[in-house]
């Protein structure tokens, strides 16, 4: 490629990000004052609302991991609970951010609902639950899920994806044959929030941000955040 045409193109892809908008759509008000003693009720309603409002999938999240040197990873995954306990997700113990968890045991989530101009970050420890407790998680799921899971490996090298398709075919006639087939990999992870913020955007950018943040005595403080 020559350097016009690279140029030419790089202007062209700023050019796209330059005409994109966002919140085009009324947008709900958000006043902190109302908002609950503790981030667990807010959150449940946030989520509830984003639904209603048309947001797809609004329980995935972004998580965010570290290896023991400090290097971050981030990637999408699905929110499996949220309660007294914290903010709950499965992985294969096996996996990058098992592995990542196993030696640096917390984590950040983030949630973002743009038909609504909402973002949540949830931050704090992390730790496995037990076998059962996992078992039942993995049982809970559909079967494609506990395809997946059968299939395994997750984050190893692949040679190619033929050997995926034959992977993923003998798991799905697995998962379809033995609904309750264990998978000893499969891990559910629960987050305790030590901070919880909520955002919510604002068309000409007087963002609300409201923080909890988590007490020694397990109670919470609120404070607002310039936007």
């Amino acid at each position: 490629m020559s350097d016009e045409t690279a140029d030419g193109c790089q202007e062209s892809f700023r050019a796209l990000l330059r005409s994109l908008r966002v919140w085009e759509n009324e947008l709900p008000r958000f006043d902190p004052d109302r908002a609950p003693a503790e981030p667990l009720p807010l959150f449940r309603q946030w989520l509830r609302e984003a639904a209603e409002a048309g947001t797809p999938e609004p329980h995935t999240m972004t998580l965010a991991t570290a290896d023991a040197n400090g290097s971050p990873s981030v990637r999408t995954v699905m929110l499996h609970d949220a309660d007294e306990r914290g903010w709950h997700f499965g992985t294969h113990r096996t996996s990058r951010k098992g592995r990542e968890l196993a030696v640096r045991p917390e984590a950040a989530l983030g949630f973002y609902w743009p038909a609504v101009g909402r973002q949540v970050r949830v931050r704090g420890g992390v730790t496995a639950a037990g076998p059962a407790e996992s078992r039942a998680d993995l049982a809970a799921r559909s079967p494609g899920a506990l395809a997946a899971a059968l299939v395994g490996r997750q984050s190893e090298p692949l040679p190619g994806l033929a050997e995926l398709e034959r992977a993923s075919d003998a798991a799905w006639e697995r998962a379809l044959r033995e609904p309750d087939a264990p998978v000893d990999s499969w891990t559910l992870y629960v987050l305790r929030a030590d901070e919880v913020e909520f955002f919510q955007g604002d068309a000409r950018r007087r963002h609300v941000r409201l923080v909890y943040r988590r007490t020694g005595d397990g109670g919470w403080v609120t404070g607002l955040l310039w936007p």
